[in-house]
C-alpha cells in the first residue's frame, strides 16, 4: 500500500486517490495522464481496452511452419532464444536504410525476427543468449526461413515471467493518447501500470448492484469484471465481464427512464376528462370509413388515459398511412368535450398547414350535420401575418379556438391557451426533452400524446421513450394496395420516365424526388431548378410538370402542393421537403433519384407519400448501375451478412431492405442495426448517457430484463430509500448525476 494513501479512508476514496500514486507513474507522468482524462485510479482502472488480441496460442518452430503451410492467418506466440544479432544495408530505402534480424531458436528449430524500421532502437533490446517470447503473424522469409515481421515481445526473467505481459495469453490493447506515447508510455508500459493499479487497488472497488440483482441474473462481481475486463484468462471469461458492464448500463439507464415516468406521475395532478356528450359517438358516424380494429384499441387504450386523473405521457407509434392523424384528432375531440382546449404541433410550417386543412376538412361535414357542437380550430406558424396571427392568439386566450394547429410557434410566450387539456406531438423524434415539456407547461398538467411515423424498434423505444406507455397501431387501412418497390439503374431512366408518361395518360401522378446532397439552400435550389428545367423540356415536355424544393416560402409551398392536389400537375419535380405528411391521394408513383445517398428512415417516409389512394402504387429507387449490381450481389443474404460486410455494403443493404421490406419496423430494425441508436436519435440531446458497452440491437434480452428489474425497484422505492437500494442512490449520485434532472420533469 502507498504510505501516502491514510489508511482510514474509504475504499471509495482510496481509489479516487490521484493517479501519480501508482507505482511507476509519479507526478510528471500523473500530469501527463491526468491530462487525458485519467485523473484518478478509478479512472485508470475504469478505462478498458479498446480491443483485445488472442495470443493464447503457443507453437513450437516446427508446428508454426505448418501453421503457414495450412493457410492459417492469425497471431501465435513462440518462445525461443537469441543465437544472432544483424543488420544489413538495403539499398534504395533512404535514410533509415538498416534493417535488423533477430535470429532465435527453439527445441524444434531456427526461426527469425525482422524490423524494417527502428533498427538502432530494437538492436540494443537483445542480447545473445536471453529467452524472448514473440508474438506475431508468422510468414517466410524469401530465403524459406519462418520469419515474424516488427512483433511484440517480452523477454522471460524469473522476476516478469508471471506478468508475461505482451504475449502468450488474450493481449489487451488501449487507446493510449499522442502526449503519453511521446512520453515513453507506450503499450507495454501502459499495462504494467494497469497491472500495479489492480494489484493495489482492485480490492477497493465497491459493487454497484445488490447483491440479490447479481445472483438472480448470474452476473459476476464488480471486481471481477475489472480485472477480466484488463487480463481476460478465456473469451468464454471476457464475454462475462461484458455481459455484467452491458446489464448495469442498461439497468442505471432504465432506473433513469423509471424515476422520470414515476416523477411526471407523482409530483403532476393530472386531469380527469369525462366525457359529456356523444360529441365522439356522432364524429365517427359521419366519418366515410370505419376505424381499424388497431385504431380502435389504441383509442381505448388514449381514452382510459385521459379518464384516469393521472397525466397521460402516451407515445403513439404506426407506420406511415395507417391512421395516426384521425386517432390525434379523436384525441382532441375528447378533451374539447370535456371543457379543454387541445393543441396539435408539428415539425414544419407546410406540414402544419397541410394538418389544419386536412382536420378543418374531416371536421366540416360532421360540424354541418352537428352545428350543436362549437368546434374552431386556430392556425399558429411563424410565417403569418401579424393581422392573422393576433387574432389567432385572441381566439386561444379566449377559448374561441379549443383546437390549436402549429409548429414549435405554439409553445412561445405569445401564445396563452384558456384551458390547455392535451398536447399532441407530431414527429416526436423532431423535438427534443425541453421543446415537449415548454408545451406541457402552457397547461396545468395536460395530457401529452406524441406520435411518430418513423417506426422506432421496440429496443430503442424502450431506452428513449421508455417514461412513455406505447400504443401501436400494426395494421394498415383495409383498402390498402401493397406498394410495389423497385430498384433501377440510372440506364433505365427513359423506360421510367416513359412508365410515367403511360400511367399519366390513365390519370396518375408522380413524384420525382432528388437528394439534397450538400447543406446548401443555393445548391438545393439550383440543383431542383435544373432537374425541372432539364426533364419538363425532354422525357416529360408533354406533362405539366410543378417544381417543389426548401427555399420556398410555405405559402409558395402550400400553394403548389393545391395545385398538385387539384391535378394541376401531372409530375412533380421534388426535393426532401416532402419527405413527411404530404398526403396526395392520386400520386401513385414515386420515383427517388440517387436512391443510395437517402438513408433508410428517409426512403421509407418518402414512399409513403404514396399507395394513399385504390389504385396500384409504385416506388421506384434509383442509383447508379455499380451500385444497383452491388445490391444484386446481397439481396438474398441480407440477414446473414457478417458484421464486416454491414459497412461496406451499407448502401446495397439500405436499397435491398426498401425492396423487401413494406413494414416499416422491419425497416427501422435494419436501420438501427446500420446506424445504431446514437445516430438516428440523438441519445446525447435527450439528456440520457450514451452507450459504452451496450448494444441494443444486439443486447434486446438483457435490455428487457435490466428494464424489468429498474422499473419494479422505482415502483417498491421510488426515492431509493431503503437500505437494500442505498448502494443504488450512491451509484446515480456519483456517477449519473449530470443525467438526474432529466429523471424529474424539465
Amino acid at each position: 500500500m502507498s504510505a501516502s494513501i491514510n489508511s482510514m479512508t474509504s475504499p471509495e476514496q482510496k481509489i479516487q486517490s490521484p493517479v501519480q500514486f501508482i507505482k511507476t507513474v509519479g507526478p510528471k507522468r500523473g500530469a501527463l495522464m491526468e491530462r487525458a482524462g485519467l485523473r484518478t485510479v478509478r479512472d485508470l482502472l475504469f478505462c478498458f481496452p479498446s480491443r483485445y488480441l488472442d495470443r493464447s496460442t503457443l507453437l513450437t518452430s516446427t508446428q508454426a511452419v505448418q501453421y503457414v503451410l495450412n493457410g492459417y492467418d492469425g497471431e501465435i506466440t513462440i518462445i525461443g532464444t537469441v543465437t544472432e544479432i544483424e543488420k544489413r544495408q538495403v539499398r534504395g530505402r533512404g535514410r533509415g536504410n538498416e534493417i535488423l534480424i533477430v535470429n532465435m531458436r527453439d527445441e524444434k528449430g531456427f526461426f527469425e525476427r525482422i524490423w524494417f524500421q527502428g533498427a538502432k532502437y530494437f538492436e540494443d533490446r537483445f542480447e545473445v543468449g536471453q529467452i524472448y517470447a514473440v508474438s506475431a503473424k508468422p510468414t517466410f522469409s524469401k530465403y524459406g526461413n519462418l520469419q515474424f515481421a516488427h512483433p511484440d515481445f517480452d523477454r522471460i526473467t524469473e522476476d516478469e515471467s508471471k506478468h508475461f505481459f505482451s504475449t502468450g495469453k488474450i493481449i489487451p490493447f488501449y487507446r493510449i493518447p499522442k502526449d503519453l506515447r511521446t512520453s515513453n508510455i507506450g503499450d507495454l508500459s501502459f499495462r504494467k501500470i494497469v497491472t500495479f493499479a489492480l494489484d493495489e487497488y482492485l480490492p477497493y472497488v465497491e459493487e454497484t448492484l445488490p447483491e440479490e440483482l447479481v445472483k438472480k441474473h448470474n452476473l459476476i462481481s464488480l471486481q471481477e469484471t475489472v480485472r477480466i475486463m484488463h487480463y481476460p484468462s478465456s473469451k468464454d471469461e471476457l464475454e462475462l465481464a461484458k455481459r455484467r458492464l452491458k446489464f448495469e448500463e442498461l439497468f442505471f439507464l432504465e432506473i433513469l427512464v423509471a424515476m422520470r415516468k414515476n416523477n411526471y406521475k407523482l409530483r403532476i395532478k393530472g386531469n380527469a376528462l369525462e366525457v359529456r356528450s356523444p360529441m365522439v359517438k356522432d364524429f365517427l358516424s359521419v366519418l366515410p370509413f370505419e376505424l381499424t380494429e388497431a385504431q380502435k384499441r389504441v383509442l381505448h387504450e388514449i381514452r382510459s388515459d385521459m379518464q384516469c386523473g393521472e397525466p397521460m405521457n402516451r407515445l403513439l407509434q404506426g407506420d406511415v398511412g395507417s391512421g395516426k392523424t384521425i386517432v390525434a384528432l379523436i384525441a382532441m375531440l375528447i378533451a374539447v368535450d370535456s371543457g379543454y382546449q387541445a393543441a396539435f404541433m408539428a415539425p414544419t410550417e407546410i406540414l402544419a398547414d397541410q394538418h389544419a386543412r386536412s382536420i378543418n376538412k374531416i371536421l366540416k361535414p360532421f360540424l354541418e350535420k352537428f352545428p350543436q357542437y362549437k368546434l374552431k380550430t386556430a392556425l399558429v406558424i411563424g410565417g403569418q401575418g401579424k393581422a392573422k396571427r393576433n387574432q389567432e392568439l385572441e381566439n386561444i386566450l379566449s377559448s374561441g379556438a379549443n383546437i390549436v394547429i402549429g409548429t414549435h410557434a405554439i409553445f412561445e410566450g405569445g401564445v396563452i391557451f384558456s384551458k390547455l387539456g392535451l398536447v399532441v406531438i407530431d414527429e416526436q423524434h423532431r423535438f427534443g426533452v425541453v421543446q415537449r415539456a415548454k408545451l406541457i407547461q402552457k397547461g396545468e398538467a395536460p395530457d401529452c400524446l406524441v406520435m411518430s411515423a418513423t417506426p422506432i424498434p421496440r429496443t430503442l423505444s424502450m431506452t428513449l421513450y421508455g417514461d412513455l406507455d406505447v400504443s401501436i397501431i400494426d395494421e394498415m387501412p383495409k383498402n390498402r394496395i401493397p406498394i410495389r418497390t423497385n430498384l433501377r439503374g440510372e440506364q433505365r431512366l427513359p423506360l421510367i420516365y416513359q412508365f410515367i408518361h403511360d400511367k399519366v395518360k390513365l390519370g396518375y401522378q408522380a413524384f420525382v424526388v432528388y437528394p439534397l446532397v450538400e447543406e446548401s439552400e443555393k445548391l438545393e435550389l439550383k440543383a431542383a431548378q435544373q432537374h425541372y428545367d432539364e426533364l419538363s423540356t425532354t422525357y416529360l415536355k408533354e406533362m405539366r410538370v410543378g417544381l417543389l424544393h426548401g427555399r420556398m416560402k410555405w405559402q409558395q409551398k402550400e400553394e403548389v402542393m393545391n395545385r398538385f392536389a387539384a391535378k394541376e400537375f401531372d409530375v412533380l419535380i421534388a426535393t426532401t421537403v416532402i419527405e413527411v405528411g404530404i398526403d396526395i391521394p392520386n400520386a401513385n408513383i414515386m420515383v427517388i433519384n440517387d436512391a443510395h445517398h437517402f438513408g433508410l428512415s428517409q426512403l421509407h417516409q418518402l414512399r409513403g407519400r404514396v399507395g394513399r389512394g385504390t389504385q396500384e402504387s409504385y416506388c421506384i429507387l434509383v442509383a447508379p448501375d455499380e451500385v444497383v449490381a452491388a445490391s444484386a450481389k446481397i439481396k438474398d443474404n441480407l440477414e446473414y451478412l457478417a458484421p464486416a460486410l454491414l459497412e461496406k455494403y451499407k448502401s446495397s443493404i439500405r436499397l435491398q431492405t426498401m425492396v423487401k421490406y413494406l413494414d416499416g419496423f422491419k425497416v427501422a430494425e435494419v436501420d438501427l442495426k446500420l446506424r445504431g441508436p446514437g445516430d438516428i436519435f440523438g441519445i446525447k440531446q435527450s439528456g440520457y448517457p450514451e452507450f459504452k458497452y451496450a448494444d441494443i440491437t444486439e443486447d434486446g434480452v438483457l435490455l428487457v430484463e435490466a428494464k424489468k428489474e429498474a422499473f419494479d425497484i422505482i415502483h417498491r422505492d421510488a426515492k431509493l430509500s431503503l437500505p437494500e437500494h442505498k448502494l443504488l442512490a450512491k451509484n446515480l449520485l456519483e456517477h449519473y448525476s449530470e443525467n438526474l434532472k432529466y429523471a424529474k420533469i424539465a
